[in-house]
């Protein structure tokens, strides 16, 4: 799939139990890369994107979990503009992942 047909998201969340925080964070890591403590960013296409949602939903418990998936547009059209106070940030690239 072309990368024009992915977007860039940026996924936060606040899970309660250690365990689950555990499985998300390791969902995540399947999906995109991380930024810092509950925060990925992510490029997918619409079918990763369902995917993970799908998954991440299977993860939480959702009385007690919160997962914010925030759409930020094209993947190949974004120009982030992004103040890093501290550690350095660098955008994901495209690159082939195997799950």
């Amino acid at each position: 799939m072309s990368s024009r047909n992915e977007r860039f998201y940026i996924v936060t969340y606040d899970i309660a139990d250690p365990k689950r925080w555990r499985r998300v964070f390791k969902t995540l890591e399947a999906y995109g890369e991380w930024l810092q403590l509950s925060v990925f960013q992510c490029r997918l296409t619409a079918r990763r994107r369902a995917a993970l949602a799908m998954r991440l939903d299977r993860e939480i418990k959702p009385s007690e979990d919160h997962v914010l998936i925030l759409d930020i547009g094209p993947a190949t059209e974004v120009d982030l503009r992004i103040e890093s106070l501290g550690k350095s940030f660098q955008a994901i690239d495209r690159e082939a992942r195997v799950i």
